[in-house]
């Protein structure tokens, strides 16, 4: 786990002090994404770039779950258990549907302990399709889909504490098995799932130590330009606070930036965004409503800025959402770097 920077005056005044939600601060965490492709090098170049997030001081580095053209994550993170020494080591996420709970949670635990303990386990229902479609396994209703995920972070919350298993449910059965090997976290790795919707929101409320607050997608895959409003996104945590109850103020709340762009000009750059967007040249964004500008620079998803209105935005919108953990994405990790630095420790 990454050492902690020293508590300065300004982060301990900080720390005493609410969200709008009514929840204490929590420090800000930090998360670069990474992603390996069949191109020359994919794998080499996965591994450096996880060696250079945490030069760069992220807290973690997390690997995707595709059966296309990309690494496995599994291997990956083994790999990465010793490439590196610090950073945090997570899945964003895991597809439910591709591995047995059982099998999985073996395979999690000795990634913890190779790790010292830096596992992060992030883990969904699975969203493309294509994929299962392509692989030969079912892609079931998304009742079932998380259905079948509640079920299993169920059976991984006992396996990775290293205790034994029997769980009889509709479409999982474990008779007796022990979780091995003893994960080196106590009282196990930090599970993070999330999602958009109200569903897979109150799944990760009921379950999670990490819940990622996500936009709103289509069928087919495309974000939806209302959801990335802050407006939506306090409901959506609003949502969260319902379900968990007392233990909210227990979750860490995870987001990841989908734009950063540095510029000197905040409100000139979001209205090129905005035309761009009017003009279609964002295709995997859906747009059904209007966006001003101003609510472009408040998306906790949208970065525009200098480093410094950057690093204040973010910092509202931790005030507003009691969000603290966010993530970026390999193309954005060296724009974003310098921002961490101006938030640490805060």
């Amino acid at each position: 786990m990454t050492e902690a920077a020293p508590a300065t005056t300004a982060s301990r005044e900080a720390d005493a002090e609410l969200t709008a939600l009514g929840t204490p601060l929590r420090p800000f965490r930090f998360a670069a994404a990474g992603e390996g492709n069949k191109q020359e090098g994919g794998a080499r170049k996965f591994v450096q770039t996880a060696q250079t997030a945490e030069e760069y001081g992220f807290d973690t580095f997390v690997v995707p779950d595709h059966l296309g053209d990309q690494i496995g994550p599994i291997a990956a993170l083994g790999a990465l258990t010793q490439a590196t020494e610090r950073i945090r080591l997570g899945t964003s996420v895991l597809a439910n549907g591709f591995r047995h709970p059982v099998v999985l949670a073996k395979d999690l635990a000795t990634i913890d302990v190779l790790s010292k303990g830096r596992l992060e386990v992030g883990i969904g229902a699975g969203w493309k399709q294509d994929e299962f479609v392509a692989a030969g396994l079912p892609y079931e209703s998304p009742g079932v889909r998380l259905a079948k995920l509640d079920e299993t972070l169920t059976i991984l919350d006992v396996l990775l504490r290293g205790q034994e298993c029997t769980f009889e449910g509709k479409y999982y059965q474990v008779n007796g098995i022990k979780g091995t090997p003893r994960p080196r976290q106590g009282p196990r790795p930090p599970i993070c799932t999330g999602g958009g919707g109200p569903k897979m929101l109150s799944l990760a409320a009921k379950h999670a130590d990490i819940v990622s607050v996500v936009p709103v997608t289509t069928k087919n895959g495309k974000g939806l330009l209302s959801g990335i409003t802050l407006e939506k996104t306090i409901e959506k945590v609003n949502l969260i606070k319902e379900v968990a109850g007392p233990r909210f103020a227990d979750i860490e709340l995870n987001w990841a930036i989908t734009a950063i762009v540095i510029t000197d000009d905040r409100e000139k750059t979001a209205e090129m965004a905005l035309s761009a967007i009017e003009r279609g040249l964002h295709p995997d964004l859906e747009v059904d409503v209007k966006l001003s500008v101003e609510e472009i620079l408040a998306s906790p998803y949208v970065a525009i800025g200098t480093f410094e209105e950057i690093a204040e935005q973010i910092r509202q919108v931790r005030q507003l959402t009691s969000m603290s953990y966010v993530g970026v994405f390999p193309t954005q990790m060296d724009a974003f770097a310098p921002i961490i630095p101006l938030l640490r420790g805060e």
